[in-house]
């Protein structure tokens, strides 16, 4: 298994030294050094380490934080804060950049490992989850058919009839689809869904809820109450309008 590839930014000399002795001790290629934001993001450019130890207190223009944001605008790797500073206003600015992880110095090399290897797979994961959604919309965006959808259950890209489709509600950063004798979570946002689902039949009547205009049993204000399973869908009072222009309301 290759090495893991790591850049140090970090200002002063003596501590960088070490923190790269470390690193190597630990098996991982130190594949560069930088002591401004300037350079971390020069480096970073060109090398692509799998992964930045980046000391948010850096002199110069350019903090770690702004080299950190900069960073992940052209490149996707994690970023682990070094840091003296663990003051509340120094993490919040640090909280904006989605760091990895964040080491409080001194730290000793066992903190350096498990911090380096919980964020390679926690990155690792998320490219696992990035490719899939990718290939799951490359699959739906390649059909001629309207009809159905794929989504992804088990390993298995599961083929599902647009007709089958009761409600799809919102939870935290995956979205659930449900057909009465089924519920299909997948990780997406409201917004990729609901524009997949776009002329469709399809409308969300609430932030946390897109339904099939052809599952409505009744309207119930503020609910919508479902065919079949009579699940009730509230709806939300920004939706209300729209969802009056869609029905065919006499």
């Amino acid at each position: 298994m290759p090495k893991a590839s790591v850049l140090v930014v970090e200002d002063e000399s003596i501590v960088s030294k070490d923190i790269q002795y470390s690193l190597k001790k630990l098996g991982y290629e130190v594949v560069g050094s930088a002591s401004t934001g300037v350079k971390a993001v020069e480096l970073a450019l060109d090398l692509k380490p799998n992964v930045i130890l980046m000391d948010i207190m850096l002199k110069g223009d350019m903090s770690g934080i702004e080299a950190s944001a900069k960073i992940k605008e052209a490149l996707n790797i994690p970023v682990i804060f070094l840091t003296a500073y663990a003051d509340e206003k120094t993490l919040e600015k640090a909280k904006v950049t989605e760091p990895y992880a964040y080491i409080i110095k001194p730290f000793k090399e066992i903190d350096l490992h498990t911090s380096i290897e919980m964020a390679l797979y926690k990155h690792g994961k998320e490219l696992e989850v990035l490719k899939e959604r990718d290939l799951l919309y490359n699959i739906v965006e390649s059909q001629d058919s309207k009809d159905f959808i794929f989504v992804k259950s088990n390993s298995r890209l599961v083929k599902i009839y647009n007709k089958d489709i009761y409600f799809v509600e919102a939870l935290k950063d995956y979205v659930v689809i449900n057909t009465l004798n089924n519920r299909y979570t997948i990780h997406s946002t409201m917004k990729e869904i609901e524009k997949k689902l776009e002329g469709r039949h399809f409308l969300r009547v609430h932030r946390s809820f897109i339904v099939s205009l052809n599952k409505i049993d009744t309207i119930e204000q503020p609910n919508i109450i479902l065919e079949d399973d009579k699940r009730v869908i509230p709806i939300g009072g920004s939706y209300k309008e729209e969802l009056v222009n869609r029905i065919n309301l006499i």
